[in-house]
């Protein structure tokens, strides 16, 4: 279940906020304005900018399921400066979780996961996927999508969700 609701589930919503940043710069290059205007705008003075939110959102991503599974994730140095390398950067991160299997999550719901910034106190593997992990994924995922969508990209629900794996009734 876990591999599920980390590995399968961030990578789809990693992939969906890749196309998003897709629309971003096809928009900005509709109305003929530099891109770097949508990578640095934020919602509010005291929030992180759509750059940094991507950034975030993939950390988050990664480092959570590597606390969870034990398995090493990938560094980043946070240069990105390009929708380019962001789109890379998200590659990079969905790549690696394609590399975790179900059988690397045998044991995470009972395994004890810490932070640097939570001075020694810890959560089960099950409560830090689900009450940090996950929220926090979807948390500036979303926030990446309304600083798009605040700035005029045609973005909806349907961009945010991405395809759904409906069946026939059959």
């Amino acid at each position: 279940m876990f591999h599920e609701i980390t590995v399968v589930q961030f990578t789809k919503m990693l992939q969906n906020l890749s196309a998003i940043l897709d629309k971003g710069a096809a928009y900005a290059e509709e109305k003929k304005f530099d891109v770097n205007v949508l990578l640095h705008s934020r919602l509010a003075p005291d929030q992180f900018s759509l750059l940094r939110q991507v950034q975030i959102a993939t950390d988050t991503a990664k480092l959570g399921v590597s606390r969870i599974t034990g398995v090493a994730a990938p560094s980043h140095d946070d240069k990105e400066t390009t929708v380019g390398e962001l789109k890379d950067r998200i590659e990079s991160v969905i790549a690696w979780l394609g590399t975790v299997t179900p059988d690397h999550f045998a044991g995470a719901a009972e395994r004890r996961v810490t932070t640097p910034r939570w001075n020694g106190k810890t959560l089960s593997g099950a409560e830090y996927a689900t009450q940090h992990v996950i929220p926090n994924v979807y948390f500036h995922i979303t926030t990446a999508y309304a600083i798009l969508r605040h700035n005029g990209v045609d973005i909806g629900k349907k961009d945010f969700l991405g395809p759904m794996p409906f069946r026939d009734p059959s």
